[in-house]
This record gives structure tokens, sequence and C-alpha cells, in this order.
């Protein structure tokens, strides 16, 4: 022990008669503890089997110790001043440490609520132009329903039936063109094919064949004016070759009963 004590006393920062008091005093509350146990490892051989009763007396001793805690004072570890400040500063400096760490997790959480605090802004930001954006939408409407008259509405409904009709009219003067340079009336295209190939053969070829271009004509026409007898009846007029190859691509199909009627497909 005496081997002991000078490093003791440097490591603690005391000097040896107080590091030595400070020892005997340890050694006095050693033997009392160890006297507390030896009773206590006694008196429990004497506790009885039952547990609920072990509970009533560990309960009246605890209300007991409690009672006699209360009338007890609080006295100092020591009488030496300078035992009294190096434990002083022992807590001061744990207390500081705690302290570091409890400013170091303010200081992050200080941080992250800051983050928030942006990400907050810039969204509060973005639905205030939203909400002015929305509101100058609803005073422009607002005004533009005031000066809205009946004559204007219908002015404005005739306005878009005539571009309907120019664009109608325009996608069939461009289907037309694309039929009749890609599908040409079939008589020319027998007469070239004659005039080339310079066969004698006898072609008779029926001077009142209908363009394809007609022939689509006249099946959305019955399509769109009796759609509840869409078919229209094939007759000499139509060209073989052109029925085929609206019936083979899906364009059009035929009639369950009747052969020689065929109608456009149904493409909705």
């Amino acid at each position: 022990m005496a081997e002991m004590e000078p490093d003791c006393a440097a490591a603690s920062g005391l000097s040896k008669a107080a590091l030595s008091e400070l020892l005997v005093q340890c050694e006095v509350q050693f033997a009392v503890l160890e006297k507390l146990q030896n009773e206590i490892i006694l008196s429990e051989r004497d506790c009885c089997d039952d547990a609920q009763e072990q509970s009533v007396n560990r309960l009246v001793a605890t209300e007991a110790e409690l009672k006699q805690w209360l009338k007890v004072e609080p006295a100092l570890l020591s009488a030496n001043s300078e035992v009294l400040l190096q434990a002083g500063k022992e807590e001061m400096l744990k207390l500081c440490s705690e302290l570091e760490m409890v400013v170091s997790c303010c200081e992050a959480k200080r941080d992250k609520l800051r983050e928030t605090k942006e990400l907050e802004q810039k969204w509060l930001e973005e639905k205030k132009k939203v909400l002015v954006a929305a509101s100058d939408h609803v005073v422009r409407v607002k005004k533009e329903k005031e000066t809205l008259t009946e004559f204007s509405v219908l002015q404005d409904t005739k306005d878009k039936i005539q571009k309907m009709k120019e664009y109608h009219e325009r996608l069939m003067e461009s289907l037309g063109d694309v039929l009749n340079k890609h599908l040409p009336l079939p008589k020319n295209e027998m007469s070239s094919n004659n005039n080339k190939k310079k066969k004698n053969t006898d072609l008779e070829l029926n001077e009142d064949f209908i363009s394809f271009n007609d022939i689509l004509e006249m099946l959305m026409n019955k399509a769109l004016k009796t759609p509840h007898d869409p078919y229209v009846m094939i007759d000499a007029s139509f060209w073989p070759p052109y029925i085929e190859m609206l019936l083979r691509y899906g364009i059009a199909v035929r009639h369950q009963e009747n052969n020689f009627k065929i109608r456009l497909e149904t493409f909705f």
C-alpha cells in the first residue's frame, strides 16, 4: 500500500497526507459495507420459502430504509479541503464533458432544423407562386366570362366548325392524291402494262370502274349516315382487286350472310 501511495498521489494530484487520509476513510467504508453484506447474507438464510411473504418483507424493509435515509443528514465525504477540492475538480470536468456533448447535440439539431426551415421556405415560395398563377388565371377567366356574349359564343362555334370542315377537306384531298398516285384506275394501269409487255391478249375492262378513293368515300359515308346499316352492295363498278385489298388488310369486312355486301371496319 505504501508503494502505491506516491503513484496514486501523482495521478490524483493530491498530497501524500491527503491521499493517506482518503485511503483510511475508504478502508473504513469498505469495512462497514462488508459488515452490512454479511448481515444481509445471514438474514437471507432465515427467510421463508414463501415468495409472497418474501415480497412483503422486502417492501417493509425498503420502506424502513427510506424513512431512515430521510432522517439522516447528508455529510461530507471528507473533512480535508484538499480532497474536497480534487473531488470538485473531477466532478466539474465530468460535468463540462457532458455539457460539451449536450452542446454538440444541440448544434447538430439546430443545423438539422435550419435545413428543414430552408426546405419549408422553398416549398412555401413555390406554393405562393402557384397560388398567384391560379389567382391570375381565375381573374382572367372571370373577365373573359363577363365580356363573353351569346353572339361571340355562336361565332366562335361557327369558326371552329369551319376550321374542322377545311381540315377535313384537306385530309380528303391528301388521301385522294395518295390513292390516285399509288392506286390509279385499273384501265390506266392495265393499258400501261399492255404497252410495256406488248401482249396481244384481249382484256375486256369495264370503263365504269370507280376509283379506290370513291370506294373508301362510299364506305365512310355509309357508316356515318346509316350506322345501323353500314353495308355497301358490290356491283360491276367495283374492281375485284380493290375489294380483295380492302378485305385482306382489314379495312373492310364482308356481310355474314351476303358476300356481295361489305362495310368499313370499326376502328374504335
